[in-house]
């Protein structure tokens, strides 16, 4: 098994808090960990029926037999359980009493605030990042290929083709969630809808523009971007827009959190066909946001990311707010470093009130370098 950055924290979490909750996609490798890390918990899912069953019909029961060093996985399936929790973690005054986890994020969370707020420590475990790829010795050094594959651990583990696991995982896990969240009746439109998503990679968002070329209404298409957010398959960036005059762009960009199934939804039979994609640089831009926000939650940090971009097209991918500053990054597919690269940055000083930090380039190349006060840096060392 690779060994996952956030595993320091959670133990150390679960040495001060009742209860941990691990978040993040289907398939990440929670269980895993989770089990790896506390070898001594009795695990239940309750994804089992016969468990769920139990744990309905009498939660008081379930809960004492199963009293401490439990892991409960899936747990958003049984919701009235929290406030059992509560009751049960308020009266034991154990730390470390329960670890739960889930792939419903929002579900997941709505439960934790309004029944164990203050009791609980949060964590988000994400598909493999950069460091854990390499100490494995998983991360090729070929740009279209790491696009391609994506950072799920089942097709390292297993080594899987993604075009075997991707299919199998939209059908089994993605297409799950959404009939358990919503009765979405047409399952071709949702694959469609899923589909043109991943065309719109680093894209403004715009809800009536998908919904019309979908056939669906622009509130389904908000529900149904909702369960994408919900189960961790795509993320919003929101623009960053506070405190200035100049008239900003005020909707968020639309990302995937793993590009190997973004490349697979867009249709793609090998990584060849990342370098021959109309929309590389979205694709890349993409694999470097998702991969900055890996490895901040896999630190245990609640990143602070944004983007900035003006009604007259002046624009930075990624900004991430820091205390009393703003770190700024571009992304670059191109090999080559030239001076388009840092046209943003020029523009970036004319901005007043914006206190500007660390300036970086991520770029397809691998040679690093300082220009013009900026740090440029090839892919494979961020």
């Amino acid at each position: 098994m690779i060994n996952r950055q956030i595993a320091t924290t959670i133990k150390e979490l679960s040495t001060k808090f009742p209860i941990v909750a691990v978040t993040g996609p289907r398939q990440s490798g929670k269980t895993t960990l989770l089990q790896k890390l506390f070898p001594e918990y009795t695990y239940i899912s309750m994804e089992n029926p016969d468990n769920r069953a139990q744990a309905e019909a009498d939660p008081n029961g379930f809960l004492n037999i199963y009293s401490k060093n439990v892991i409960l996985d899936e747990v958003q399936n049984v919701p009235h359980l929290f406030s059992y929790l509560q009751t049960k973690t308020d009266l034991d005054r154990i730390k470390g009493q329960y670890i739960l986890s889930g792939s419903q994020h929002f579900p997941l969370m709505e439960r934790i605030t309004q029944s164990l707020a203050g009791r609980v420590a949060l964590v988000r475990l994400l598909p493999f990042d950069f460091s854990e790829m390499k100490t494995a010795g998983f991360l090729s050094q070929q740009l279209p290929e790491v696009i391609f594959k994506g950072f799920y651990p089942a097709i390292y583990d297993s080594d899987i083709h993604p075009t075997r696991y991707f299919p199998n995982y939209v059908e089994t896990y993605v297409e799950r969630d959404v009939r358990s969240l919503l009765n979405v009746k047409n399952l071709t439109l949702f694959r469609n809808f899923l589909k043109l998503c991943a065309g719109h990679i680093g894209q403004v968002l715009n809800l009536s523009s998908l919904a019309n070329n979908c056939g669906i209404t622009s509130p389904t298409a908000k529900a149904w971007l909702s369960i994408l957010e919900t189960s961790f398959i795509a993320f919003l960036l929101p623009p960053y827009y506070r405190n200035f005059n100049k008239r900003l762009v005020k909707s968020p960009k639309l990302y995937f959190f793993d590009t190997g199934l973004a490349c697979y939804l867009l249709g793609m039979k090998d990584a060849g066909q990342v370098d021959t994609y109309y929309q590389k640089g979205s694709l890349f831009e993409n694999l470097v946001i998702a991969e900055l926000l890996k490895q901040r939650h896999h630190q245990g940090e609640r990143p602070q990311f944004y983007f900035w971009r003006d009604n007259v097209g002046n624009e930075l991918d990624l900004l991430s707010e820091e205390f009393q500053s703003v770190d700024v990054w571009e992304m670059k597919y191109g090999a080559t470093v030239n001076p388009d690269y840092f046209k943003g940055f020029h523009y970036l000083n004319k901005i007043e009130g914006l206190s500007i930090g660390q300036k970086s380039i991520i770029y397809g190349g691998d040679l690093p370098q300082l220009r013009h006060g900026v740090q440029v840096r090839g892919w494979f060392d961020l």
